[in-house]
C-alpha cells in the first residue's frame, strides 16, 4: 500500500510541473508564420506547429530555462526560454527572412573574369576533395532529426507532417559505393487547419493506400507481409527518408572530378568560394530530360565544403502514357486522389524542379550534417487532361549526433508502421 500511495505522489508531483507555453510567430514585417515547428529542444515529441494566425501552445514539463526551439524553412532558427512562453499575453517571436543557400549562390555569386584553364580547375577539384577525404568519417554514424513535411496547395500551407527520427549513415556501403542510410521512426504527428480536416482524409491517403494493398493481396498474406508492404507505400516515411538520402554529395562530388569542362568557379563574400558543377541528361529519345546544377560552397583557404546545394529540372514524357504500380504510386500519396483515382491514373508528363540544401556541423574534427531543406515544385499529367500539382516544402534539423559505437538498424526498426497523431490546429 505504502509503494501504491509513493507512486501515485510522484504522479501528482509530475503532473503539477506540467505547463502550459504558448505564443505567436512572425516574420520582421508582423505578418503570421503558419505551420512553423516550435518543440522544446530535449523532447520535440512535445511539440507543435502555429496555426493559420502564427498562434501555437503545447504542454510540458520544462524549466523556465530549458530552450524551444522555433523554425520554418526559408527562415533563421530561433531558440527561445521555456521561461518566456509563460506569459499570459503571449510574446511575439520574431523569424528572419534567410533564403535558403542555393538563392544565395544565385544571387550574390558573381563569375570570376579569369577563365580557369583545365589543369587549374582539376588541381582546384582534387584540392577540395583531399579536403573531402578528410573531413568527412568512414565510421558509422546516428542522427536523431526531427523532420518537417509541407504540403501546399493554391499558394497557403494546408497542413503539415512532423516525424521524428532515427537515421544510421553506413559510410560506402550502398550500391555502386554510395552510403548507405536507414530510417526509424519514432513518433510522428500530422497537422491540419481544423477547417480542412476532411480534405485532409483524402489528400493523405496512407491509410486508404494501406487497405487498398490489404485488399488487393492473395488470401493467406501473413500479417508481417502485409504490414511489410504498407510500410513500402507510406508516404510519411517515404519523404522524410529521401530528404535525407538525396544528393550523397561526397560520392557525386568524386564521380565528377574528371568532368573539368562542365565546372565554373564563383566567388562569394566571408572567404568563400562556390563550385559548380552542371550536368544535362537526355535519354530516351528525349522522352526523358534533366539537368541538375550542384554547387559546393567551400572555404576559400581550407577547401572545406561548408553548405551544399543542388537544383535539378526534370521533364518526363511517355507517349502512350504508363499505368503506375503500388510502389510507385508512393509520391500520389501527398496529394488529393480517391482510391478509384489512384487505381486509374496513368502517367504522361511530369515537370518541376527541386532544391535540396545542406548545411554542415563539425564535431570531434569532422563533418556530419546539420540541416537539410528542399523545396520540390512539380506538375504532373495523366490522360484525359487530369493535372496534379505537388508542391512540398520540407525541413530537416538534427537534434542529436551518435559518432561512437553505432550499430545498423535491425529489419524490425527499418519496417515497422509509425501510427500517426492527427491534430487539428485552429
Amino acid at each position: 500500500m505504502q509503494a501504491i500511495l509513493s507512486k501515485m505522489k510522484t504522479l501528482l508531483f509530475i503532473i503539477a510541473l506540467v505547463t502550459t507555453f504558448a505564443g505567436r510567430v512572425v516574420d520582421q514585417k508582423g505578418e503570421p508564420i503558419a505551420y512553423a515547428t516550435v518543440y522544446p529542444e530535449i523532447a520535440p515529441e512535445w511539440g507543435t506547429a502555429t496555426n493559420n494566425d502564427g498562434y501555437f501552445s503545447f504542454e510540458a514539463n520544462l524549466t523556465k530555462d530549458s530552450r524551444v526551439v522555433v523554425s520554418y524553412i526559408g527562415y533563421q532558427k530561433q531558440v527561445v526560454l521555456a521561461g518566456s512562453l509563460e506569459d499570459p499575453s503571449l510574446p511575439n517571436i520574431v523569424l528572419i527572412e534567410q533564403p535558403i543557400a542555393l538563392e544565395e549562390t544565385v544571387v550574390a555569386a558573381k563569375k570570376s573574369k579569369q577563365r580557369n584553364k583545365n589543369k587549374q580547375m582539376a588541381a582546384l577539384l582534387h584540392a577540395v576533395y583531399v579536403q573531402l577525404e578528410r573531413d568527412f568519417p568512414d565510421d558509422n554514424a546516428q542522427y536523431q532529426v526531427v523532420s518537417d513535411v509541407r504540403m501546399n496547395a493554391e499558394g497557403s500551407t494546408w497542413g503539415m507532417e512532423q516525424m521524428i527520427a532515427n537515421i544510421v549513415v553506413l559510410p560506402e556501403q550502398g550500391a555502386q559505393g554510395r552510403d548507405s542510410v536507414q530510417f526509424q521512426g519514432r513518433f510522428c504527428k500530422r497537422f491540419f487547419d481544423a477547417r480542412k480536416r476532411a480534405q485532409a482524409d483524402s489528400i493523405l491517403a496512407g491509410d486508404a493506400l494501406e487497405r487498398m494493398e490489404q485488399k488487393s493481396a492473395p488470401k493467406g498474406t501473413p500479417a508481417n507481409m502485409l504490414r511489410r508492404a504498407a510500410n513500402a507505400i507510406d508516404s510519411g516515411v517515404v519523404v522524410h527518408q529521401a530528404l535525407f538520402a538525396i544528393g550523397n554529395m561526397r560520392y557525386d562530388f568524386e564521380q565528377a572530378m574528371t568532368d573539368t569542362k562542365h565546372w565554373t568557379v564563383s566567388n562569394e563574400s566571408e572567404g568563400e568560394t562556390v563550385l559548380t558543377h552542371t550536368q544535362t541528361i537526355s535519354r530516351y529519345l528525349g522522352c526523358f530530360k534533366m539537368t541538375f546544377q550542384r554547387h559546393y560552397i567551400v572555404d576559400s583557404k581550407t577547401y572545406a565544403v561548408r553548405r551544399f546545394s543542388e537544383h535539378a529540372e526534370v521533364k518526363v514524357t511517355i507517349p502512350f502514357g504508363i499505368k503506375l504500380n503500388q510502389d510507385q504510386l508512393q509520391m500520389l500519396n501527398l496529394v488529393n486522389m480517391s482510391e478509384q483515382q489512384i487505381e486509374k491514373f496513368r502517367l504522361k508528363k511530369l515537370r518541376g524542379n527541386i532544391d535540396l540544401n545542406t548545411i554542415y556541423q563539425r564535431q570531434d574534427d569532422k563533418v556530419y550534417i546539420l540541416e537539410r531543406n528542399m523545396i520540390c515544385n512539380a506538375h504532373i499529367l495523366g490522360a484525359k487532361k487530369a493535372e496534379i500539382p505537388l508542391i512540398i516544402k520540407a525541413t530537416q534539423r538534427v537534434t542529436g549526433l551518435q559518432t561512437k559505437d553505432v550499430k545498423p538498424l535491425t529489419s524490425q526498426q527499418i519496417t515497422r508502421r509509425l501510427k500517426r497523431e492527427i491534430v487539428e490546429i485552429y
